[in-house]
């Protein structure tokens, strides 16, 4: 079992930076692929970044350039680092664990604001 807790959420105005953080616990970190997602109201859950137990990382091509996400295995801690946002960055960003065994588990979201 795997709990994940989202903080650094907020309101920010456009062009403003903001970092999320997804403490994990339980399981093993380190062989975790981790993963952001978030939902806008209104629309379908999407994918924002991905980190493997390898360290590769991928990104949805919205947030390409503007976002970074990073872990500390030693702090079986995820971030997302978010810069330049716009206001169609607003969303709960939702962090997810995915097991080697392919299990899925999903913190309960932090909501980001982006002001115009």
């Amino acid at each position: 079992q795997v709990q994940l807790v989202e903080s650094g959420g907020g309101l920010v105005q456009a062009g403003g930076s903001l970092r999320l953080s997804c403490a994990a616990s339980g399981g093993i970190f380190r062989l975790n692929a981790m993963a952001w997602y978030r939902q806008a109201p209104g629309n379908q859950r999407e994918l924002v970044a991905t980190s493997t137990s390898s360290g590769s990382t991928n990104y949805a091509d919205s947030v390409k350039g503007r976002f970074t996400i990073s872990r500390d295995n030693a702090k079986n801690t995820v971030y997302l680092q978010m810069n330049s946002l716009k206001p169609e960055d607003t969303a709960v960003y939702y962090c997810n664990a995915r097991t080697p065994f392919a299990r899925d588990y999903w913190g309960k979201g932090a909501l980001v604001t982006v002001s115009s």
